[in-house]
This record gives structure tokens, sequence and C-alpha cells, in this order.
């Protein structure tokens, strides 16, 4: 390696180290910032007790829970091959660690500690992983540079590459080095191939989003929810999930204004008990928190907010129309692949220009943008009256899908057998 890429290591390593210092001082103020920096004080204590010298190991890294959701499904099929082998799984973001932490599908799982050549080098000796896989992006030099030093085969899995990032600017050549690690490149699209090619890289195959795998999936599972169905009473039901503040401005307007008889399920973003019953007290009609189920009857409701996490997924399957929240804010819309899979007609924000799936269906017309209130109520109003239109858009998202589906295949069938 030239000397430029050393120096721009050593440029990388004083950020690093600064950036942890920041995080120390910030720690003591932002109580996100405490879990991110107190939680991984003790990583490697953690792995040395979960992992002995003798354990065979794949490590995945996830930089937050949208690329564990992407990853599980390569996960799933690793388990199944290689059953003998601990699933080492890492998480840079609190929102993806706290969340997950306590997953079924690895064997030990941690923060991933800050990028120095130390701590890669002392995560490395201690779970000596056998493959590893970075999940979309997040590609960190030190633990990169060492791997390759190591010569363990790297996968990039559901990756996506844009002009813009620093790979194919004239000054990126510290990070086109780290691109060297990888032994094979599974990308979302052919733009993404493309751009890797134009860097010479040649292991490289457009596998698709496995995300698709993922929610496909759902649909083979559990999703009956007993106070659902209780809640619902066969009666049309819109739900809102991951809701922002400004998604729920026009929804709570449309909400108070209707006389439509439908039923409304809120899942909102941010559960904070302060925000929580700031939003139940700006809706008119009966509102029952998830919380209070257990004293209440919930038929005789219109609105149920859900201040608690993990089950949306499952509520998707009893709506008849689906807002999911986020495409008023940047980056844009969350993830409406899961109420897509069961064949529910989608409303958005207007931002989702980056999101190839929320672009596809809003192009197909499975899903409908908003920009404000009169474009909400016309949405949500002829998918009230009219079942025909529902339906098909509906089946628009689920065949969108299922037509997308395939690339932890392709993934599995091209892999390295570890030891």
């Amino acid at each position: 390696m030239s000397q430029k890429f050393f120096d721009m290591l050593f440029l990388y390593n004083l950020i690093v180290q600064f950036a942890g210092f920041l995080l120390k001082i910030g720690a003591l103020f932002i109580p996100k910032i405490k879990l991110f920096v107190e939680d991984r004080k003790s990583v490697f204590e953690t792995l040395e007790s979960k992992i002995n010298a003798t354990d065979k190991t794949i490590w995945f890294h996830a930089a937050s829970l949208g690329e564990y959701e992407q990853g599980l499904p390569v996960i799933e099929e690793i388990t199944k091959k290689y059953p003998g082998h601990k699933i080492v799984l890492t998480f840079f973001s609190p929102s993806g660690y706290e969340v997950r932490k306590k997953n079924s599908v690895a064997d030990v799982t941690v923060y991933l500690p800050l990028d120095t050549k130390k701590n890669a080098q002392q995560f490395l000796s201690i779970v000596q992983p056998e493959m590893v896989f970075f999940i979309k992006y997040e590609y960190w030099p030190n633990y990169l540079n060492e791997l390759r030093k190591i010569e363990i085969p790297t996968y990039l899995i559901s990756g996506i590459f844009r002009k813009n990032q620093l790979f194919f600017k004239w000054y990126g050549g510290f990070y086109r080095t780290a691109l060297n690690t990888f032994t094979y490149f599974f990308v979302q699209n052919e733009s993404s191939k493309k751009l890797l090619m134009e860097l010479g890289k040649t292991n490289v195959a457009v596998s698709g989003d496995t995300r698709f795998d993922r929610v496909a999936s759902i649909l083979e599972k559990d999703n009956s929810l007993d106070f659902i169905e209780a809640f619902k009473n066969d009666t049309l039901t819109i739900v809102v999930g991951s809701s922002w503040p400004k998604d729920e401005y026009l929804i709570v307007d449309f909400i108070n204004q209707t006389s439509e008889k439908i039923k409304f399920i809120i899942a909102p973003h941010n559960i904070k008990e302060e925000q929580i019953q700031e939003l139940k007290n700006s809706i008119s009609k009966k509102v029952v928190l998830f919380s209070e189920k257990a004293t209440k009857t919930l038929v005789d409701f219109d609105v149920f907010i859900i201040d608690t996490i993990g089950i949306l997924t499952k509520i998707y399957s009893y709506a008849d129309i689906a807002y999911v929240g986020g495409g008023f804010g940047n980056p844009g819309v969350h993830n409406i692949l899961e109420p897509a899979t069961f064949g529910v007609p989608i409303v958005i924000g207007p931002n989702f220009s980056h999101f190839t799936e929320a672009t596809a269906m809003v192009n197909m017309g499975g899903c409908i943008s908003i920009s404000n209130k009169t474009e909400l109520v016309d949405a949500f109003s002829n998918l009230i009256v009219n079942e025909d239109i529902r339906d098909e858009k509906g089946h628009i998202c689920s065949t969108f899908v299922e037509m997308n589906k395939g690339a932890t295949a392709i993934i599995m069938k091209n892999l390295n057998k570890p030891n």
C-alpha cells in the first residue's frame, strides 16, 4: 500500500479517537449517546465469556435495526447450513442494538467497538470468524484492513452504491482501498454493480434486496393478535405505522372529521409517554392505548394507539388500508414492505425518492404519495368507499414483493464454504 494510504489511515484514526472523546462528553448529557458509550465498555468481556477458542464463528454486522431486518433471511439460512457455528451479531447504533439485543438468531449480540486498529485486532482475535457479512453498508477501514490481513472471506449483502459516495470521488482513494477486503459484493441493483465495475471490481452479483425475502416469510408465521381482532370487530381498519408528528397532524384531522364507520390503529415511531398522551388528547373520538387494553372493552373504541414496540408487523395483517409514516421528514418514509406483503394498499408522504421499493410501488400504483391534508383526504376517501380499488392496489403491492424474492438464495449459492 502507498504512503498516502497510511497517512490517510493515521488521520482517520485521529478522527475516530477524537470522536470517541466527544461521545464520552455527550454521554453525560444525552441518553442515547450514553447507551452508545456505556454498553460498549463490556463488549470484549462479553465476547470472551461467550466464545471459546475452539468455537467456530460467523460474524454479521448491521448498522441499525433496518439492516438487521435486511440481513435476517441470510442469518437464518446460515444457521441452518452451518449449525455447528456460533453467530456473532454486532450493531453500531443504539436504535438497532436496544431493540434486538435479545434476538433468537445470534449466539452473541454486542455493539461493534469503535473502529480503531486496537479494537479491530482485539475483536477479531476473540471472535476469529470464518466468514464475515456486512449488511447494506458501513465500511469501517480498520476492521476491513485487519480482515484483509488475515484473509477472512468477507461479504457485502444487499449492498447499494450511489455516485455521490466517497468511493467514487477523486479524493476517495482511502475508502476505495477498504473495498478490496470484500470477497464478493451482493448488490441490490444494476446501477450499484456498474459503479463497482467502474472501480475494477468484477466480484459483483446483482442479488436484489433480502428484505423481500424477510417480509415474504412473514406470511408463513402466525400473525394473529386476539386484542386487535377484538378491536377491529370486522370493521374497515386503517393502520398508521411508524408515524411522526407531521404524519399524525394530518391523520388526526382526518380521524376527527370523518363520518365513515372505520377504525384506526396508530403505532407511533416514538412511544414516549408525554407524546403518546399528547396524541391521545388531540383525538376527539374514543381512544384506547395498548397499555390500557387489559381493563377496557376494546370493541367500544374507535382508535387504538400502540404504545409499545415489536408488534406492528402483525398489526399490518389486520389493515384494510395502511399509512406508513416518515414521508414528511428525512431521509423519508419507513418500511412499506411489511404492509405490502399482506396485500394492503399504502399511503405515504412525499419524501420517498431514496427508497427504490417505494418509488417502484408508487409508479406501479400500489402506493399513493400525498403532500398535504387535501390529498390525504382524497386518498383515504377513495380507498374507503371503493373496495375494488383497495383490492387492486393491494394486489399490486403483494405481487411486487413476491416478484422480488430470491436474494437470499443467490447469496447462499455463491458463498465460499467455511472450514
